[in-house]
């Protein structure tokens, strides 16, 4: 099965309700949950835990926390976006940070989209569920 959606997050409590909202739409997905910088870089260019796995099979979307352990959300975009093989995977960037200087960042090395998260649990569901139906639905790339 295709990978819909690769997400990034460290914080297991986001990760359940992100995946939990991106479920209710009623479209079949599959949902990798990676929780460090150096897993995500290691799964999309099938190295260290993901050796041998098959790099073609790429999400239709990233959904990316900044704030990660071992190598942060910011340097795993730039790499994502620096790289001929991922750099047409579009990046969310789903964060607690509304700092400007990590908003602007994201956006100079290659974010397709920066949401805050919500710290409420209603609006943090309804942004991931309209997030994901764009996304997955609405949204067209090229290969």
């Amino acid at each position: 099965m295709e990978i819909e959606i690769l997400l990034i997050e460290d914080n297991v409590h986001d990760a359940e309700l992100a995946m939990r909202s991106l479920r209710t739409n009623d479209i079949a997905i599959k949902i990798i949950h990676l929780k460090d910088g150096v897993e995500a870089l290691d799964f999309l260019f099938g190295t260290g835990l993901f050796d041998g796995r098959d790099i073609n099979d790429k999400p239709k979307v990233i959904l990316l926390d900044l704030k990660l352990p071992k190598i942060n959300g910011l340097e795993v975009l730039e790499r994502i976006k620096a790289n001929p093989l991922t750099k047409k995977i579009p990046v969310v960037v789903l964060t607690s940070s509304n700092e400007n200087l990590d908003v602007d960042r994201a956006y100079e090395v290659g974010a397709n989209s920066y949401i805050v998260k919500p710290v409420d649990f209603d609006s943090f569901h309804k942004i991931v569920k309209n997030m994901g139906i764009y996304w997955l639905l609405n949204n067209e790339t090229s290969n």
